[in-house]
């Protein structure tokens, strides 16, 4: 199948959040094209193991611990990136900290949630941007979202946050783009559904749910989207079909237009509203 252009044998990707899950089945599947890997992590042990299971496939790969809420240390990772392989041709922002930020939750979670889910995209769209712009090639930057940014279920409202200022950005970078003469650039927002990986694991879950896609699975569906040329990246899974999310998120919009209650989803008068709905 055609591959998105940027996805070149002997260009670079370069991925946060690689030492695990999604971002290291992305570096996985990027070397097994040919590509050349740059990873960074905030776990600086994890990510060399990461790394080196790479190097032993055969893959070309750098590591840098970086934190991505720090804008200084996102530049430190463009300027290696940029050394070691001459130039870049995917961005993946993706390193995220699960939220646990409840509205009244503790104050340093939500900062410290921002700063990695939000903060780490932005960084890395203000650092990396430019440059891919003038390189004059096709290049590519995916920033991972999620459908609790969209959807905005209760509970968790710090990583809700985060994840739609995410979609913001993104939606935002595309529009940018294509408005820079002949910039051969493209933006792509990765909207995973429910996926087996560290975060998972964290939870206390050791094997992969029925439920859940792996990480790869997600993987190929991103490539095959890009080849596609689509910006909004919406994964299914073994549980949510394409329909059913297009069911939610259009009800999530509609609760303006209808002035329902905020998350009426959720509200028990809108219960079977919802049930009998049809998009």
């Amino acid at each position: 199948m055609p591959q998105h252009p940027a996805l070149a044998p002997d260009r670079a990707a370069v991925i946060t959040g690689g030492a695990s899950g999604i971002g290291l089945a992305a570096a996985e599947r990027f070397a097994k094209l040919g590509m050349k890997i740059c990873l960074a992590d905030i776990d600086a042990e994890a990510l060399e193991a990461a790394a080196e299971t790479i190097r032993r496939s055969g893959g070309e790969v750098i590591a840098v611990p970086t934190d991505v809420s720090d804008a200084e240390q996102v530049r430190r990772l463009k300027d290696k990136a940029i050394e070691a392989f001459g130039d870049i041709a995917v961005v993946m922002n993706n390193a995220a900290r699960e939220g646990g930020g409840g509205l009244f939750a503790d104050p340093q979670r939500w900062r410290d949630t921002l700063a990695t889910n939000l903060w780490g995209v932005i960084n890395g769209v203000q650092v990396f941007g430019p440059a891919l712009i003038q390189q004059g090639k096709p290049a590519a930057i995916i920033n991972t979202g999620s459908k609790q940014g969209i959807t905005c279920p209760p509970g968790d409202t710090a990583y809700n946050v985060t994840k739609a200022g995410v979609k913001v950005v993104t939606e935002a970078l595309a529009h940018e783009l294509r408005n820079v003469e002949g910039c051969q650039v493209t933006a792509h927002l990765l909207i995973p559904g429910f996926t087996f990986t560290g975060f998972t694991r964290a939870k206390g879950v050791t094997e992969k749910p029925a439920g859940a896609w792996s990480a790869e699975q997600v993987v190929d569906f991103m490539l095959d989207s890009m080849a596609n040329g689509d910006f909004y990246i919406l994964c299914p899974d073994n549980d949510v079909s394409r329909e059913m999310d297009n069911k939610r998120i259009r009800w999530a919009a509609e609760d303006i237009i209808q002035n329902r209650p905020p998350l009426s989803r959720w509200h028990p008068d809108y219960k079977e509203a919802f049930e009998r709905f049809e998009p």
